[in-house]
C-alpha cells in the first residue's frame, strides 16, 4: 500500500564526487550512451495532459539534448538551506536547536519550495545522501518516464539493515518488496504480483472485509459515549479495524482484534504498537538521530524487537494457512483460493508468503487507519459532501442490510472520488520518491547518480498551475464529466511506475466497503475545535476524534 511510503525512507547510496571537479566529471559521464537515452525518452519528457508528442528528427532531439546538457547549471547551484560544518543540515532536525519540526515535514516541504522555487536541496545529512525536492510534475513525470524495470525507491535504511543485515540469513533472497532494490526486489515481485492485483483475487475479499467493517460499525455504537460521540482514542480502534482486514488478507484469519474485551497485551494489540512503533519511528532513526548507524541505541535496539515479533506472528498464521491447505480437496480450483493459499500452492518455500504478509501487515496498518481518519474528519466536517455519498449509498444499497458485491462497488462514483480528493488535498504519504540511477537533467540542473528525489505530492497536488481550482475541495473534478484541469503527476497518492504500491486495491477495497455501509446509515459529525494535519508516519489529523454518530432514519 503502500505503498506507500514515504518522503522519509532513504537508502545508503552515497555521491562519488568528493574532491573531483563536479563540471568536468559530469559532463563525460553524458557519453553518447546517455545521449541515446535522451532521444528515446525525450519525446515524452512533457505531459501528453499538456501537448501532442511531437515527432522530431534524430538529428534535432540529439541536437536539443546536447544542448540541454551544456546549458545545464552545476548541482552545487540548485538552492537549499546552507549546511553547517560537519553536522551538515542534518541539525535542522535535531530537538531544541533545529527549526523542522518531523511532525511538520509536510509544512517543511512549502516551506522550501516558497523559499527555494520548484527545485531545493537538502544537502550534508550525516548518513545518507542529499535529498532534492522536485516541485514540477513535469520533471517528475520525466523520471518517472526514464526508469528501467527495477526503480530505486528510497527505502528505509533501517529495515534495509534489517533484512540484509541483523536477519539476512532468515531473508536471503526473499526480502520482499519494502526496502528492497534490483533484481532480489524484481524476483520477489514477480511471484506475489499477480495474484495480489488481479481483479478477482481482490473481488473473493468484498465480503469478508464487508464482514468485518460491519462488525466493527456496530461496536462503534457500543462505544458511543453519553453524547453520542466516539472515544478519545478512537484513532486506534480504527486500527484495530485495519489489522482485522488485513490479517484476513495477508494471514488468511480473524485475529479477533475487534472483541469489546480486548486487552492491552492481546497479540492483536501488540501487533498495532508494534506496527507503529516500526513506522512512526523511522523518521527518528533516519532524521533526527541516525547515529544508530554507527553506535547502537535504544530506539534502533528497541526496533529490532518489535520487526522480530512480526516475523513470528506470520510466521504462525502462515503455517496455520498450510495445514489447512493441505486438509483441502486437490481437486480445489485455484480460483477458489484465498490470495495466501494461492501464493502457498504455486511456491516451494513458503518464506514467500512469510515476507509477503511482513509487508502487507507492516506497510498497511497505520497507513490505511491514518487516510481512513482523515477520510471521517473529512467526512464528519463538510455536511454537503457527506450528504451526497449518503444519497448515492440510498441508490446502491435501497436497504441497510443489502450486502455489497463488485457491480455495487462500480457504482459508488461519487464516494470514489471524495477519496481521491481527500488524498490530493491531504495525502497520508505525502511524499514519493527514487534514487538516480543514472546522471540527469532535471530543472535544468545536472544531477549526479545517487541523489534522492523527494516529490512532495502534498505540496503538487495543491498547486494552480497543475490544478483547476486548487484550493476548493471538490470531488467533482475527479467525475468523467468534469472539465477541470489535473496534471496526471500531481497527485499520485499510490506512486506510479513497476514501484506503485503493491497493495493498493486491498487499500481502496478497505476503504470503499467501510465508508460505503457507515455512510449509509449513519451521520457523522465533528462538534470539536478544528483539529490540524500533523506526520507521525502518515498525514493525518491530529487530536482526539470525537466523533459524533447519529444513527438516520431507514
Amino acid at each position: 500500500m503502500s505503498s506507500a511510503h514515504h518522503l522519509l525512507s532513504s537508502v545508503n547510496n552515497h555521491c562519488i564526487l568528493d574532491g573531483v571537479d563536479f563540471n568536468t566529471t559530469v559532463l563525460k559521464k553524458f557519453t553518447m550512451k546517455n545521449i541515446r537515452q535522451f532521444q528515446i525518452c525525450s519525446t515524452r519528457w512533457r505531459s501528453t495532459a499538456h501537448s501532442s508528442v511531437i515527432k522530431e528528427s534524430p538529428v534535432n532531439v540529439n541536437v536539443n539534448v546536447t544542448n540541454e546538457i551544456i546549458a545545464a547549471k552545476s548541482y552545487d547551484e540548485v538552492p537549499g538551506p546552507t549546511p553547517w560544518p560537519i553536522i551538515g543540515n542534518t541539525w535542522r532536525m535535531l530537538p531544541v536547536i533545529g527549526p523542522y519540526q518531523i511532525s511538520d515535514l509536510a509544512n517543511v516541504s512549502y516551506i522550501l519550495y516558497k523559499k527555494y522555487g520548484k527545485i531545493a536541496k537538502m544537502g550534508n545529512l550525516v548518513g545518507r545522501p542529499d535529498l532534492l525536492f522536485v516541485y514540477d510534475a513535469d520533471e517528475i513525470e520525466k523520471v518517472y518516464r526514464q526508469e528501467g524495470d527495477t526503480p530505486f525507491r528510497p527505502s528505509m535504511p533501517c529495515l534495509v539493515k534489517y533484512k540484509s543485515q541483523v536477519r539476512g540469513q532468515f531473508f536471503g533472497r526473499l526480502s520482499g518488496v519494502v526496502g528492497v532494490h534490483g533484481e532480489p526486489w524484481r524476483e520477489f515481485r514477480t511471484k506475489v504480483q499477480k495474484p495480489v492485483l488481479q481483479p478477482q483475487t481482490v473481488k473473493k475479499y468484498i465480503q469478508p472485509i464487508e464482514e468485518v467493517s460491519d462488525y466493527f460499525i456496530k461496536r462503534m455504537q457500543e462505544m458511543k459515549n453519553e453524547n453520542s460521540e466516539m472515544p478519545a482514542d478512537f484513532d486506534n480502534e480504527i486500527h484495530k479495524w485495519a489489522l482485522e482486514c488485513i490479517g484476513r488478507v495477508a494471514l488468511d484469519a480473524r485475529l479477533g482484534c475487534l472483541r469489546p474485551d480486548l486487552p492491552h497485551d492481546s497479540e492483536p494489540q501488540k501487533i498495532i504498537d508494534a506496527a507503529k512503533y516500526a513506522l512512526r519511528n523511522v523518521a527518528l532513526l533516519e532524521l533526527k538521530y541516525p547515529f544508530w548507524r554507527y553506535l547502537p541505541s535504544t530506539l534502533w535496539t528497541k526496533y529490532v524487537s518489535n520487526m522480530d515479533y512480526f516475523i513470528e506472528i506470520c510466521m504462525k498464521y502462515i503455517n496455520d494457512a498450510m495445514m489447512r491447505l493441505k486438509n483441502k480437496s486437490q481437486l480445489v480450483n485455484e480460483n477458489e483460493l484465498s490470495l495466501v493459499e494461492r501464493i502457498l500452492a504455486n511456491e516451494s518455500d513458503p518464506k514467500t508468503a512469510y515476507v509477503l504478509a511482513l509487508d502487507l501487515i507492516l506497510v498497511g496498518i497505520d497507513t490505511i487507519s491514518m487516510a481512513v481518519c482523515s477520510m471521517l474528519y473529512q467526512i464528519a466536517t463538510r455536511p454537503e459532501e457527506q450528504e451526497k455519498i449518503h444519497q448515492e449509498m440510498l441508490n446502491i444499497l435501497p436497504n441497510k442490510d443489502d450486502k455489497l458485491d463488485a457491480s455495487k462497488l462500480e457504482k459508488m462514483v461519487y464516494l470514489k472520488a471524495f477519496i481521491k480528493e481527500v488524498l490530493r488535498m491531504y495525502s497520508t504519504v505525502i511524499g514519493n520518491g527514487r534514487t538516480l540511477q543514472k546522471d540527469m537533467v532535471i530543472c535544468g540542473y545536472r544531477i549526479p547518480k545517487g541523489i534522492q528525489l523527494v516529490f512532495p505530492t502534498i505540496v503538487t497536488g495543491n498547486m494552480k498551475e497543475y490544478v483547476t481550482d486548487h484550493k476548493h475541495f471538490k470531488p467533482e473534478r475527479w467525475m468523467k464529466q468534469s472539465s477541470d484541469y489535473m496534471h496526471p503527476f500531481a497527485s499520485l497518492p499510490y506512486g506510479h511506475g513497476p514501484r506503485m504500491c503493491l497493495g493498493r486495491r486491498f487499500a481502496d477495497l478497505e476503504m470503499q466497503v467501510f465508508l460505503a455501509k457507515l455512510i449509509r446509515s449513519y451521520k457523522l459529525e465533528f462538534l470539536h475545535k478544528p483539529l490540524e494535519y500533523k506526520v507521525t508516519f502518515m498525514y493525518a489529523p491530529d487530536g482526539e476524534l470525537k466523533f459524533k454518530m447519529t444513527e438516520r432514519p431507514t
